[in-house]
């Protein structure tokens, strides 16, 4: 009986250790695989076929230790040097990769950005082909990858937030297929050089405050470029940077590690132990992932041998951490020296078959579309159309070309088109040239807004109900009723900013509804408004829907690179696979002082194009631009007018309800002499000028734009126009800021032009900020004789 049991234990460890031994060496295969990948895309780059290659050799060992403990439900919040990750956690194979470096635009062949980002920037669908969100606990989720230096910092803080609200918010409890009780991390990697930037200082200090579950990968090997570590980093160690933030009883902040990238066994120790209490604890950590070395240099545009010097380099080549984990399955006889040359021939092998499949489904469809050119243009050769040989000439030079793409078909036609001049025959090749170039900007034009059932410019809207006895009250009342009535009925929205929630904000929107609605949903930040934008995003790839309020449009310079570089972007560079639908609510136009009444619109409008831009004039239209923004999936930005907040409106009885189409301007005054242009807090002053010029017998049309993107749709302001055969375009922002786009729209895209009678005038803001008190502001602003006398004179010409 003794024996049996003996026996039994033995086969037991046997069991156990082959299976640790499988595990090893399946590491060891995915470590050697993808450093071929590195080494065979950097030599894409080299030959001419890939445009540009950063990848991430050196890191794979420590990427399949963190990999190890990355689990479903859980989401990556990272950046360029994150292949290995990838591979690891079965969210991108090799051959994707090699489509990616290549710039594939069809999706079948790179699903993580249809050739719009550059290689290593991966992203998993988290919305449907309906725009709901996906069953994101039982998925492994990468967030798009971000070429921005610690651009991934601000979005992982609100990523890991959402795990805390989620088992901490009893509303939210319901949403199982996004969360499981708050059990999801975040995980985040980012070079070491990068922790210079203050992203990931504020990022790091709001998530020690706030003790959500966030794993910070720092990678450290030795450089930012060229720039060793003394020169970035205080103490040259952000570990030791960091330790006034380390956790110690009764106190917040982070957990701390350091480990070594060669140390396979190390790693997996600590990072098993250390995720598992973050899941229970939601304690941050941060990971110093030490001695990282880099065989190839930062990218193809450069060579390391440059600014390392020879004792360093050869320091990398033998703390290789592909080099040691071999050593160590050596040295712990996992494996024999035969195994594991199979192992990395086969690893060989199977990535070169992978960038062969990769480059074929690339350069075939081109090589089509060569075909066909090259037939045409031999046609017109044939016929004679080719008088003076440069259609032949065209015809040869991309004949020759061993690895030509779109733009070299499209170029060898419009050649052609050109030599042709007025031959009938060229008709065919004109069509040719017309739907490829169609074809072309849709491939890597589209998705700039949501294009599912779930966007906003689909959404049905509703007209404003008054009862009888509709109670008339201040703006931020009007507010105030919204957002009460707006959380009563939606569980997933949020709201949060400096002072919004135990004061309920600084105009009283939110006054009482902390209380009422719990901390858990209508929450105080500190000042940080670039982690504020950057929570809201986090927030919202977990699929709740967040409302960040930046105090003031002025700060909104502080929040501009998140939302520039990743909220507007997000959903073209995905290609629809993710969306991020915030909002951030701010307030702008009139107040006091340089940084309190600024209106920098111009600012926003060139910099978040794939965002929306709503000017309400009131808080009742404030309300319904939000209930249409709720509906639909796209992030935008509401600017509610400062000096609106203790005007009287009436409240209607669907406030909850009613929602404002975006893109179509209202007239809020007819006239029949000219259109004035304009939308937010300066209405009112344009109001007050159009009552002084109806006494001298000038009628005006003031239309509203109400939105700036999307921006009069309908081509109403031209209905006007053609009506009136005159146009101002009023604006509080810089000259050239919002009345030059507007122009720009109504006069060029809409061809209003044609119906002017008069020279068209802008009236704006002065180039300098608005200066202090009322006379500064008279002075700084549109004000009422400005606009009367600039419309008198038009209707003089």
């Amino acid at each position: 009986m003794e024996n049996t049991a003996h026996n039994q234990s033995l086969a037991g460890e046997k069991l156990s250790f082959d299976k640790f031994r499988e595990e090893v060496l399946k590491d060891y295969r995915l470590a050697c695989e993808s450093r071929e990948t590195s080494l065979l895309g950097r030599k894409e780059v080299l030959t001419g076929k890939a445009k540009f290659g950063i990848f991430g050799d050196g890191k794979e060992v420590a990427q399949i230790a963190a990999s190890k403990f990355f689990q479903p439900g859980d989401f990556l919040s990272g950046y360029y040097r994150d292949q290995t990750i990838a591979f690891a956690t079965g969210q991108a194979t090799v051959e994707e990769f090699f489509s990616q470096l290549y710039a594939d635009p069809d999706t079948a062949n790179d699903p993580h950005s249809g050739g719009r980002q550059m290689n290593s920037h991966f992203a998993t669908p988290i919305v449907d082909a309906q725009g709901e969100w996906l069953d994101l606990v039982n998925r492994k989720n990468i967030a798009a990858g971000l070429a921005p230096t610690a651009g991934q910092m601000p979005r992982a803080l609100g990523m890991a937030l959402a795990s805390k609200l989620f088992r901490n918010s009893d509303v939210l409890h319901h949403l199982d297929h996004l969360s499981n009780n708050g059990n999801e991390i975040c995980f985040c990697t980012i070079g070491d050089a990068s922790t210079s930037e203050g992203h990931f200082w504020e990022a790091l200090n709001a998530a020690g405050v706030l003790q959500v579950p966030l794993a910070v990968f720092v990678w450290d090997d030795g450089y930012g470029i060229s720039v060793p570590r003394r020169m970035q980093t205080i103490k040259g160690s952000i570990s030791e940077a960091m330790r006034g933030m380390q956790r110690k009883d009764n106190t917040n902040g982070f957990d701390i590690y350091k480990v070594k990238a060669w140390d396979y066994a190390g790693m997996c120790e600590v990072f098993e132990s250390a995720i598992k209490r973050m899941r229970e604890t939601h304690v941050p950590a941060l990971f110093h992932v030490e001695e990282v070395t880099q065989p190839q240099g930062h990218s193809t545009s450069g060579s390391h041998e440059r600014y390392k010097s020879p004792e360093r380099l050869a320091w990398e080549r033998e703390w290789d951490g592909n080099k040691k984990m071999r050593e160590w399955i050596l040295e712990n006889t996992l494996a024999s020296e035969e195994e594991l040359e199979d192992i990395e021939t086969a690893a060989k092998e199977m990535v070169r078959e992978s960038k062969q499949r990769a480059w074929e489904k690339f350069i075939v469809p081109v090589k089509q579309l060569v075909y066909k050119c090259i037939e045409l243009l031999d046609a017109l050769t044939g016929q004679g159309v080719d008088t003076t040989g440069e259609i032949a000439a065209a015809r040869n030079v991309l004949s020759a070309n061993r690895e030509p793409l779109r733009k070299d078909v499209i170029q060898a036609l419009h050649k052609a088109i050109q030599a042709a001049g007025h031959s009938p025959l060229i008709r065919e090749v004109k069509d040719l040239y017309q739907q490829l170039r169609k074809e072309g900007y849709a491939t890597y034009g589209s998705y700039l807004y949501d294009e599912s059932p779930k966007s906003p410019m689909k959404i049905s809207t509703t007209p404003l109900e008054f009862a009888a006895d509709s109670p008339s009250m201040n703006g931020y009342e009007i507010l105030n009723h919204y957002f009460d009535e707006l959380f009563a009925s939606n569980p997933r929205v949020l709201a949060f900013g400096e002072d919004v929630g135990k004061i309920g904000d600084v105009n009283q929107g939110f006054a009482g509804l902390q209380n009422k609605y719990g901390e858990n949903r209508i929450f105080d930040t500190s000042i940080r408004e670039l982690t504020i934008i950057g929570q809201a995003i986090g927030l919202s790839y977990r699929g709740l829907r967040p409302i960040a309020e930046i105090q003031y449009i002025d700060y909104m310079l502080y929040g501009l690179q998140q939302l520039s570089d990743n909220a507007s972007t997000l959903y073209w560079r995905t290609k629809g696979r993710q969306s991020c639908p915030i909002i951030v609510r701010t307030r702008g136009h009139r107040l006091e002082g340089i940084w309190h009444s600024g209106s920098p619109m111009g600012m926003m409008l060139h910099s978040l194009r794939g965002m929306h831009i709503c000017v309400p004039r009131n808080m009742v239209q404030a309300a319904g631009m939000y209930n249409t923004l709720l509906s639909g999936n796209d992030p935008a930005v509401v600017v509610e007018c400062l000096n609106g907040y203790r005007l009287k409106e009436k409240l209607p009885g669907n406030i909850v309800d009613y929602k404002v189409a975006l893109g179509v301007p209202e007239v809020i005054r007819e006239g029949t002499d000219i259109t004035i242009v304009s939308y937010g807090s300066v209405l009112r002053i344009i109001a007050e000028a159009a009552a002084i010029l109806e006494k001298a017998d000038i009628s005006c049309e003031i239309v509203d734009v109400q939105t700036l993107l999307p921006f009069d749709v309908n081509h109403l302001i031209l209905d006007s126009l053609k009506k009136t055969n005159r146009i101002v375009f009023v604006d509080e922002d810089v000259p050239g800021g919002a009345a030059g786009y507007m122009y720009n729209k109504v006069l060029e895209e809409q061809g209003g032009y044609r119906w002017l009678d008069v020279s068209p005038r802008t009236i704006t803001g002065q180039a300098h900020r608005p200066s202090y008190g009322s006379d500064g502001d008279y002075f700084s602003k549109p004000n009422v004789e400005q606009i009367v006398d600039v419309i008198q004179e038009m209707m003089s010409e």
